[in-house]
Protein backbone atom coordinates (compact mmCIF):
# COMPACT_ATOMS: atom_id res chain seq x y z
CA UNK A 1 0.00 0.00 0.00
CA UNK A 2 1.10 3.44 -0.98
CA UNK A 3 -1.27 5.47 -0.89
CA UNK A 4 -3.37 7.30 -4.26
CA UNK A 5 -1.34 8.34 -6.83
CA UNK A 6 -0.71 12.16 -6.55
CA UNK A 7 -0.73 12.37 -10.35
CA UNK A 8 -4.12 11.68 -10.56
CA UNK A 9 -6.65 14.82 -10.44
CA UNK A 10 -9.69 12.82 -9.01
CA UNK A 11 -8.42 10.48 -6.64
CA UNK A 12 -11.84 9.73 -4.98
CA UNK A 13 -13.55 9.13 -8.18
CA UNK A 14 -15.58 7.37 -9.16
CA UNK A 15 -17.40 7.55 -6.05
CA UNK A 16 -16.91 11.15 -5.32
CA UNK A 17 -14.92 13.27 -8.26
CA UNK A 18 -14.92 16.52 -6.41
CA UNK A 19 -11.94 16.22 -4.60
CA UNK A 20 -9.16 17.08 -7.19
CA UNK A 21 -5.55 17.30 -6.48
CA UNK A 22 -3.80 20.56 -7.30
CA UNK A 23 -0.52 19.60 -8.48
CA UNK A 24 -1.80 18.16 -11.67
CA UNK A 25 -4.14 20.53 -12.41
CA UNK A 26 -1.76 23.17 -12.14
CA UNK A 27 0.47 21.48 -14.85
CA UNK A 28 3.50 23.92 -16.58
CA UNK A 29 2.03 26.80 -15.12
CA UNK A 30 5.18 28.37 -14.54
CA UNK A 31 3.77 31.38 -11.61
CA UNK A 32 2.62 28.00 -9.51
CA UNK A 33 4.66 25.71 -7.63
CA UNK A 34 2.30 22.78 -5.83
CA UNK A 35 3.44 20.21 -3.33
CA UNK A 36 2.21 16.42 -3.82
CA UNK A 37 -1.11 15.58 -2.86
CA UNK A 38 -2.83 18.81 -1.76
CA UNK A 39 -6.42 19.20 -2.46
CA UNK A 40 -9.70 21.18 -3.27
CA UNK A 41 -12.81 20.36 -2.85
CA UNK A 42 -14.64 21.33 -6.16
CA UNK A 43 -17.73 20.44 -5.69
CA UNK A 44 -19.06 22.71 -8.65
CA UNK A 45 -16.86 20.21 -10.94
CA UNK A 46 -15.14 23.22 -12.33
CA UNK A 47 -11.72 21.85 -12.43
CA UNK A 48 -10.91 25.67 -13.01
CA UNK A 49 -9.47 26.70 -9.85
CA UNK A 50 -5.74 28.61 -10.94
CA UNK A 51 -8.45 30.80 -13.01
CA UNK A 52 -11.30 30.95 -10.79
CA UNK A 53 -9.85 30.88 -7.07
CA UNK A 54 -6.76 32.02 -7.88
CA UNK A 55 -7.67 35.94 -8.83
CA UNK A 56 -4.58 37.44 -10.79
CA UNK A 57 -7.24 39.05 -13.18
CA UNK A 58 -5.34 39.45 -16.67
CA UNK A 59 -1.79 37.67 -15.45
CA UNK A 60 0.41 37.20 -12.46
CA UNK A 61 2.41 40.70 -12.32
CA UNK A 62 6.22 38.74 -11.59
CA UNK A 63 4.53 37.21 -8.29
CA UNK A 64 4.82 33.66 -7.37
CA UNK A 65 2.28 31.41 -5.89
CA UNK A 66 3.54 28.13 -3.69
CA UNK A 67 1.28 25.58 -2.28
CA UNK A 68 3.06 23.10 0.01
CA UNK A 69 2.11 19.68 0.00
CA UNK A 70 -0.98 17.84 1.99
CA UNK A 71 -2.67 21.28 2.02
CA UNK A 72 -6.91 21.10 2.55
CA UNK A 73 -8.58 23.95 0.60
CA UNK A 74 -11.99 23.83 1.23
CA UNK A 75 -14.99 25.05 -1.34
CA UNK A 76 -15.05 28.49 -2.09
CA UNK A 77 -11.10 29.64 -1.30
CA UNK A 78 -9.50 32.28 -3.05
CA UNK A 79 -6.11 33.34 -3.13
CA UNK A 80 -5.51 37.25 -4.56
CA UNK A 81 -2.31 37.75 -6.10
CA UNK A 82 -0.69 41.24 -6.91
CA UNK A 83 -2.56 41.21 -10.57
CA UNK A 84 -5.99 41.06 -8.58
CA UNK A 85 -5.70 44.48 -7.00
CA UNK A 86 -5.65 48.36 -7.93
CA UNK A 87 -2.88 50.68 -7.71
CA UNK A 88 -3.43 53.13 -4.59
CA UNK A 89 -0.70 55.62 -4.92
CA UNK A 90 -3.32 58.33 -7.29
CA UNK A 91 -6.12 59.82 -6.76
CA UNK A 92 -8.33 57.30 -7.95
CA UNK A 93 -8.07 53.44 -7.98
CA UNK A 94 -10.05 53.07 -10.76
CA UNK A 95 -8.16 50.95 -12.94
CA UNK A 96 -9.20 52.54 -16.21
CA UNK A 97 -6.21 51.52 -18.57
CA UNK A 98 -8.01 48.20 -18.74
CA UNK A 99 -10.70 49.60 -20.70
CA UNK A 100 -8.77 50.64 -23.82
CA UNK A 101 -10.36 53.45 -25.93
CA UNK A 102 -7.98 55.96 -24.76
CA UNK A 103 -8.19 55.66 -21.14
CA UNK A 104 -4.83 53.21 -21.54
CA UNK A 105 -2.81 56.52 -22.33
CA UNK A 106 -0.35 57.17 -20.22
CA UNK A 107 -0.83 54.96 -17.97
CA UNK A 108 2.60 53.73 -15.90
CA UNK A 109 2.31 49.87 -15.29
CA UNK A 110 4.90 51.00 -12.62
CA UNK A 111 2.46 52.73 -10.64
CA UNK A 112 0.89 49.48 -10.28
CA UNK A 113 3.98 47.06 -9.46
CA UNK A 114 5.05 49.68 -7.16
CA UNK A 115 1.91 47.72 -4.75
CA UNK A 116 3.27 44.42 -5.36
CA UNK A 117 2.84 42.40 -1.90
CA UNK A 118 5.53 39.93 -3.12
CA UNK A 119 4.99 36.40 -3.06
CA UNK A 120 2.31 34.03 -1.57
CA UNK A 121 3.30 31.22 -0.14
CA UNK A 122 1.25 28.26 1.85
CA UNK A 123 3.10 26.06 3.75
CA UNK A 124 3.11 22.21 3.99
CA UNK A 125 -0.41 20.65 5.93
CA UNK A 126 -2.22 23.60 5.96
CA UNK A 127 -6.06 23.59 5.85
CA UNK A 128 -7.93 26.40 4.75
CA UNK A 129 -11.77 26.90 5.42
CA UNK A 130 -14.63 27.20 3.49
CA UNK A 131 -14.70 30.07 1.63
CA UNK A 132 -11.44 31.97 3.35
CA UNK A 133 -9.34 34.79 1.12
CA UNK A 134 -5.81 34.48 1.08
CA UNK A 135 -4.31 38.11 0.21
CA UNK A 136 -1.27 39.02 -1.79
CA UNK A 137 2.23 38.42 -0.16
CA UNK A 138 1.08 36.11 3.02
CA UNK A 139 3.17 32.85 4.04
CA UNK A 140 0.88 30.59 6.48
CA UNK A 141 3.54 28.60 8.45
CA UNK A 142 3.22 24.99 7.77
CA UNK A 143 0.53 23.18 9.59
CA UNK A 144 -1.36 26.30 10.28
CA UNK A 145 -5.31 26.17 10.08
CA UNK A 146 -7.08 29.24 8.41
CA UNK A 147 -11.14 29.13 9.75
CA UNK A 148 -13.85 29.64 7.48
CA UNK A 149 -14.66 32.50 5.95
CA UNK A 150 -11.82 34.38 7.15
CA UNK A 151 -9.39 36.88 5.57
CA UNK A 152 -5.94 36.63 5.92
CA UNK A 153 -4.12 39.91 5.13
CA UNK A 154 -0.44 38.94 7.29
CA UNK A 155 1.58 36.18 7.95
CA UNK A 156 0.70 33.19 9.71
CA UNK A 157 3.09 31.22 12.23
CA UNK A 158 3.33 27.65 11.79
CA UNK A 159 0.79 25.70 13.58
CA UNK A 160 -1.33 28.62 14.21
CA UNK A 161 -5.16 28.77 14.26
CA UNK A 162 -6.54 32.00 12.82
CA UNK A 163 -10.53 33.68 12.18
CA UNK A 164 -11.98 36.72 11.05
CA UNK A 165 -11.85 39.70 9.32
CA UNK A 166 -8.85 40.50 9.30
CA UNK A 167 -7.88 36.94 10.44
CA UNK A 168 -6.25 37.20 13.85
CA UNK A 169 -4.62 33.94 15.66
CA UNK A 170 -7.04 32.82 17.82
CA UNK A 171 -4.40 29.97 19.45
CA UNK A 172 -1.18 28.01 18.60
CA UNK A 173 -2.24 24.43 17.88
CA UNK A 174 0.70 22.98 19.81
CA UNK A 175 3.57 24.63 22.56
CA UNK A 176 6.68 26.51 20.48
CA UNK A 177 8.86 23.42 21.83
CA UNK A 178 6.54 20.78 20.00
CA UNK A 179 6.11 22.82 16.83
CA UNK A 180 9.96 23.52 16.72
CA UNK A 181 10.03 19.44 17.12
CA UNK A 182 7.54 18.94 14.30
CA UNK A 183 9.13 21.86 11.36
CA UNK A 184 12.80 19.30 12.15
CA UNK A 185 10.33 15.90 11.12
CA UNK A 186 9.05 17.57 8.15
CA UNK A 187 7.30 14.40 7.83
CA UNK A 188 5.28 15.80 4.73
CA UNK A 189 9.18 15.73 3.01
CA UNK A 190 9.00 11.91 4.04
CA UNK A 191 9.02 8.90 0.57
CA UNK A 192 5.52 7.92 0.35
CA UNK A 193 5.96 4.61 1.63
CA UNK A 194 7.17 5.87 5.21
CA UNK A 195 4.91 8.08 5.27
CA UNK A 196 2.10 5.41 4.89
CA UNK A 197 4.16 3.18 7.36
CA UNK A 198 3.55 5.60 10.07
CA UNK A 199 0.03 6.94 9.37
CA UNK A 200 -0.62 6.60 13.02
CA UNK A 201 2.24 8.87 14.57
CA UNK A 202 0.99 11.40 11.99
CA UNK A 203 -1.94 11.48 12.85
CA UNK A 204 -1.53 11.03 16.80
CA UNK A 205 -0.06 13.70 18.79
CA UNK A 206 3.06 11.96 20.44
CA UNK A 207 5.93 13.69 19.35
CA UNK A 208 8.49 11.38 20.38
CA UNK A 209 6.57 8.49 18.51
CA UNK A 210 6.95 10.71 15.00
CA UNK A 211 10.31 11.58 15.84
CA UNK A 212 11.24 7.55 16.29
CA UNK A 213 9.44 6.70 12.69
CA UNK A 214 11.21 5.08 10.29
Amino acid sequence: MTGPDPETLAPMAPAYDGTIFLRPLAGDRGNVTVGRYSYYDDRDGTRDFFDRNVLHHYDFIGDHLTIGPFCAFAHGTRIVMNGGTHAMDGFSTFPFNIFGHGWEVGFDPASWEAGRKGDTVIGADVWIGDHATIMPGVTIGAGAIVAAGSIVTQDVAPYAVVAGNPAREVRRRFDAATVDRLLRVAWWDWDVARITRNLDAIRGADIAALEAAT
